[in-house]
């Protein structure tokens, strides 16, 4: 038999854990990833009410396609929004990366893996050079972006019509390789899908498990003190730009997999989604607060209110004045939110 002591120990035991899972579950369901969670779990049902074709199969799958790229852009534009930044050359970026790898590809310079890496690397390259006018220069990230946003969109213009200026807006990107990755499949998901996921679960574990991770929150929590700390702030800002340079290109990829083509309008106003899934998702624009699932979740949002416009047969301008009433409730509510504290 148990000695009485053992067995109030064992009962101090089980209520320190219940209290501690009490604590975590509390603690969950008053973040704010679970009320957006919550709140695509009732669009997901009102959608389901109002078109019978929402939950089939290749719906469901058609919508993950269509987030996906918001959602690898959203991983790096979370990096950025918690450093207290901005990035609103995204879109543009996307487009002049794809069509750096079409163009190579269309001219049989190199071979079309090196052609895809070039278009990687070129993406790269533009976001390092957003970091460093940011960093080096101290011009202010929308500024630095919005330039970008043109310069970048006037590469791809360059690179679809040569100097000559012969009118193209496009260039082919018809490779097997490319094509697997916009709209091949492994099983019954698409290729696209299987990337974000593998994106999501990385670029986490590294916001929440390595030094420069929790470096960036440092920075966006409140650079000075980063700063005083020993944190070294131009290079994380450096760096949470570059990647995003990176995912950018990378998103151009897949969607000139997905269309066969590099056009050069593409990525247009797709910043707009993308700062808006980070923002849906939690993520503060004062910096210091935002997760990757939250903008995963916020990217869901936008692609079955997109899906729903097209199933219910609702007019374009309604799809464009949502999407801007989204995001202004968003911020709204942040702004709110960090008021009452």
């Amino acid at each position: 038999m148990q000695q009485p002591e053992a067995m109030q120990d064992n009962k101090v035991n089980v209520k320190k854990v219940e209290s501690s899972f009490a604590l975590s579950a509390k603690r969950v369901l008053a973040s704010r990833e679970m009320g957006v969670f919550i709140a695509l779990i009732i669009l997901l049902i009102a959608m389901r009410l109002l078109s019978p074709y929402f939950l089939r199969t290749n719906n469901l799958f058609n919508v993950l396609r269509g987030m996906s790229t918001i959602a690898i852009m959203a991983i790096g534009q979370t990096m950025i929004i918690v450093t207290a930044g901005i990035d609103l050359s995204v879109g543009s970026i996307l487009a002049a990366s794809s069509m750096v790898a079409a163009r190579l590809m269309f001219m049989e310079i190199v071979p079309p893996w090196a052609a895809v890496l070039a278009g990687l690397g070129f993406g790269t390259l533009l976001g390092l050079i957003n970091g460093l006018v940011i960093t080096k220069l101290g011009v202010n990230p929308f500024i630095t972006t919005l330039g970008m946003l043109s310069i970048a969109r006037g590469l791809a213009y360059l690179l679809a019509t040569g100097l000559q200026g012969t009118v193209a807006s496009n260039i082919p990107m018809r490779n097997e390789f490319v094509t697997f990755l916009g709209k091949g499949y492994v099983g019954p998901v698409p290729v696209p899908v299987i990337v974000m996921v593998i994106l999501v679960v990385i670029f986490s574990l590294f916001l929440r498990y390595t030094v420069l991770g929790r470096q960036i929150y440092a920075v966006g929590s409140n650079e000075q003190a980063a700063r005083l700390s020993g944190v070294p702030v131009s290079l994380v800002k450096t760096f949470v730009y570059t990647i995003t340079g990176t995912l950018c290109a990378l998103s151009g990829i897949l969607t000139a997999g997905l269309l066969a083509t590099s056009a050069t309008s593409a990525g247009v106003g797709v910043e707009l989604d993308v700062i808006a899934a980070v923002v849906i998702g939690g993520a503060s624009l004062a910096g210091g607060e935002g997760t990757i699932i939250g903008a995963v979740i916020g990217a869901a949002i936008m692609a079955v209110l997109r899906n729903a416009f097209v199933l219910l047969k609702l007019p374009i301008y309604l799809q464009t004045i949502t999407i801007g009433l989204v995001i202004i409730v968003a911020v709204a509510a942040d702004n709110l939110r960090h008021r009452n504290r």
